[in-house]
Order: structure tokens, then C-alpha cells, then sequence
């Protein structure tokens, strides 16, 4: 029988579900605000940006085909999963296979990296290098990230100021120091949805060793977690008004406050499989805000 699905073809609609589509928001939207902040600047490329992007996206992916590989090798995907079904527990695709494809897509970002490398020299270099071997050490590897607490802090760095900073520098080729405060929102909501995730599977996840800061700290701490986040990203723009820069145009990116009142709401009152609603409403808002955001660094 698994020979046979490994020799199956897999119907292009479960790649996409393997994908995690609705989790790509973590990818565009560091993208869309460094290129924001470079374009205020004057020093967009549009090339540069396009790679940057394609990388980041590029790199979810293979993090999200990593994840799905090994919490079904290590026992924390089963029949009680309460989450977004998985391909591999769901027996959708052989496991080798989705391996296979992590790895290939770990490798078409290292040959978009060759290009940015090209472009931003070896800063870009050890970036590249650093998010690929992050990416597969979230659930793989000898000391896996998400199953020892430091899920959370990989997103905000990687998928915050890595990518927000990255972004810019590979279109300056300088990088100012407003760079690293703007990543702070794009990264803060990246990583109130590792919070939901943890949260929703703190249970499971104790059962097979998977130790969240969800598992290590308990519910409470998650869901004041997911609320401190959401609280600093919409800080953020107070803050860079406050400095002078870049302007009262960031103020836009509030109007994505209604957005954040049903997740935040599922967060503190449900539990299991209710808490993808939030999941999928956080999403929502890290796309709304980014929009914003972007725009409000844009507009003078």
C-alpha cells in the first residue's frame, strides 16, 4: 500500500494543501513592508524585491513540508489532530515524498539566494544561509525549534527582522536603523500565529514531548502571549510617529484593529479545534495590516 502511494501521482490540489496557503501571509507581508520602506526611501528594485520575495516564500513552504514530515514521524500528528488536516497524517502523500518536496523547495531558495547573494554580497549570504537551515530545524534536526520552546522566537526573528531587514538591504545595500522597528509589528503578528498553533495543540503536543511555550508555560501564558503581541505590533506605529519617522501615514495600519477583536476574542474563550477560527483571523489580519502598513509607509 505505501508503495503504491509513493507511485501515485498526487493531484496538484493536495500539493496546495501541503502548501498551507493561508500561512504564506508570514512570507508576503515581511516582503511587502521592507520593499514599503525602501520605495519611502527612494531606493526600491523592483528585481531585488521580486526575489526576495519569491526566497521567502520559497522558504514557508519548505518550513511548512519540514513540519508536516516530522510531526507525523514523531507521533504529534495522529487521528487526534484538532488542527488544518496534514498530508502525511492524513495519508494524502507518502512521507518521503513530502520530504522530498521540503527539501526541493529549500533548494529553489537557495538558487533564488545565488541571485540576491549576487546582488547583496555575503550579508545576504549568511541571511540566505541562516533562514534555510532555521527553516528545516523548526521540526527536523537533532535539537528541533518548535518541539524546544523556540518556535515563537524563530518567527519574530526570521520571518520579522530578517525578512523586513533583508528585504531593504538587498534593495539599499544600507540598512537604517527605522528598518528593525518596522519589522517589529510584521513579526509580532507572524508569531501570534505560532501562538494559536501552540495553543489549540498544547495537549497533544505535551503527550508526545513537542514542548511549546504553550506546553512549557501553560494556556494562560499563551493567550497572554497572543495578546501582548497584538498589543506591540499595534504599538509599533506610535512608536515610529514618536521618532519622526517615517510619519503619521503608519497611523493607517490601525484602521486593521477591528480585524484583531474576533481572533483575540477565540483565543481567551475557546479551545481545540474552535481555535482555528483564530488561526485563520489572524491570517486575516497580518495580511489587512501589512496592506496598511505598506501604505502608510509609502504615502508623505
Amino acid at each position: 500500500m505505501a508503495s503504491t502511494m509513493s507511485a501515485a501521482p498526487v493531484p496538484l490540489k493536495v500539493w496546495i494543501q501541503a502548501t498551507r496557503p493561508k500561512t504564506l501571509t508570514a512570507a508576503l507581508v515581511p516582503v511587502m513592508v521592507g520593499t514599503a520602506l525602501a520605495v519611502r526611501h527612494g531606493v526600491a528594485r523592483p528585481l531585488p524585491a521580486f526575489a526576495a520575495l519569491a526566497g521567502a516564500m520559497l522558504i514557508q513552504v519548505g518550513t511548512n513540508l519540514t513540519n508536516d514530515y516530522y510531526d507525523f514521524k514523531k507521533g504529534a500528528d495522529t487521528a487526534e489532530r484538532v488542527g488544518p488536516q496534514r498530508v502525511t497524517q492524513a495519508g494524502l502523500v507518502a512521507p518521503a515524498r513530502v520530504l522530498g518536496a521540503a527539501l526541493a523547495s529549500f533548494g529553489l531558495a537557495v538558487a533564488v539566494g545565488l541571485y540576491l547573494a549576487w546582488v547583496g554580497g555575503w550579508p545576504i549570504v549568511a541571511i540566505g544561509v541562516a533562514s534555510v537551515l532555521s527553516g528545516y530545524a523548526y521540526t527536523g534536526g537533532p535539537f528541533p525549534l518548535g518541539y524546544n520552546g523556540l518556535g515563537d522566537l524563530f518567527v519574530m526573528i526570521f520571518f520579522g527582522f530578517v525578512a523586513v531587514c533583508g528585504t531593504y538591504y538587498v534593495q539599499a545595500l544600507t540598512l537604517p536603523w527605522v528598518a528593525a522597528v518596522v519589522a517589529v509589528p510584521v513579526g509580532a503578528i507572524g508569531t501570534a500565529l505560532i501562538v494559536v498553533n501552540n495553543l489549540r495543540d498544547a495537549d497533544t503536543d505535551a503527550r508526545v514531548g513537542k514542548r511549546t511555550l504553550a506546553v512549557r508555560f501553560g494556556k494562560a501564558f499563551a493567550r497572554a502571549e497572543y495578546a501582548s503581541l497584538l498589543f506591540a505590533a499595534f504599538a509599533a506605529p506610535v512608536v515610529l510617529f514618536a521618532t519622526g519617522e517615517p510619519g503619521a501615514w503608519t497611523f493607517l495600519s490601525l484602521l486593521a484593529a477591528p480585524f484583531a477583536w474576533e481572533p483575540l476574542k477565540t483565543v481567551f474563550t475557546a479551545e481545540g479545534a474552535a481555535l482555528n477560527a483564530a488561526l485563520h483571523g489572524t491570517a486575516r489580519l497580518q495580511l489587512v495590516f501589512g496592506l496598511l502598513f505598506s501604505l502608510g509607509l509609502v504615502l508623505r
